[in-house]
């Protein structure tokens, strides 16, 4: 059977790295690429028999990349340490790298927002591609939401990956301010510029697409809570476009 490596991207991830590695243990190795993480989590990551390398924090697409590049095996599973690998999921990953259809899959994702999975508001069905043969993919590299690009048709997993992303409202407002300001970084690099009409315009249609066009109030309370926060990041986004240098 081909070999399959797993890749984590961390830096202070001791809240999620042993349960993420634990998801991927049948894996033939697990690669966690540390940026200067501060707290347990490189400690954590070696007694689950994870190969830990450090390197400094270039942005998410680089840093996969480079993690990539430390694998020995056909197969790679590019895996956030805030996500996990189900039982089920993991057969059907074993299954599809024995039978080689496809050099590239995607997996649909499953993801909690402070206390409810959502179904709609746009993050079902949330396809990532995040299963693929070495040499056939590498990420864009984009400094957020950077993807997985190929030349190959993408292959489809049907088992979910469990994703972790809001664990309480903290975490929200971190995310908000950490993506709005890498988001602005990727604007500004194709040339976008920022003002307070963009901003405000973009923000009030985020709030729409997400709550209203993709069905968000069907996720109750919490379907409300994330269009605005959708909105919001949105919003912060562009304002910091406006003074970023």
């Amino acid at each position: 059977m081909p070999k399959l490596s797993v890749i984590i991207i961390t830096k202070n991830e001791s809240q999620n790295i042993a349960d993420c590695i634990k998801s991927a243990n049948f894996a033939s190795e697990v690669i966690v690429l540390d940026s200067g993480s501060s707290d347990n989590t490189v400690s954590l990551a070696k007694k689950l028999g994870a190969k830990v390398f450090n390197k400094p924090w270039k942005g998410y697409g680089q840093q996969k990349n480079m993690a990539i590049q430390l694998t020995k095996h056909e197969w790679i599973f590019s895996l956030d340490a805030d996500e996990r690998i189900t039982p089920a999921l993991k057969q059907e990953i074993l299954k599809v790298i024995n039978r080689s259809d496809f050099n590239v899959y995607d997996v649909p994702r499953r993801s909690l927002f402070v206390s409810r999975f959502i179904k709609y508001s746009g993050w079902q069905p949330d396809r990532t591609k995040r299963l693929f043969k070495k040499d056939s993919a590498k990420f864009s590299e984009h400094h957020v939401h950077e993807h997985l690009e190929s030349k190959y048709e993408i292959g489809h997993l049907l088992q979910p990956l469990i994703h972790y992303s809001y664990r309480d409202f903290e975490m929200v407002l971190k995310k908000i301010n950490v993506y709005s300001s890498l988001g602005a970084k990727d604007l500004k690099s194709k040339g976008k510029k920022g003002s307070l009409k963009k901003a405000i315009l973009h923000a009030l249609w985020a709030f729409i697409r997400t709550y209203i066009v993709r069905l968000g109030f069907l996720d109750g309370r919490e379907g409300l809570m994330l269009a605005i926060s959708v909105a919001e990041g949105t919003y912060y986004r562009y304002i910091k476009l406006i003074y970023l240098k």
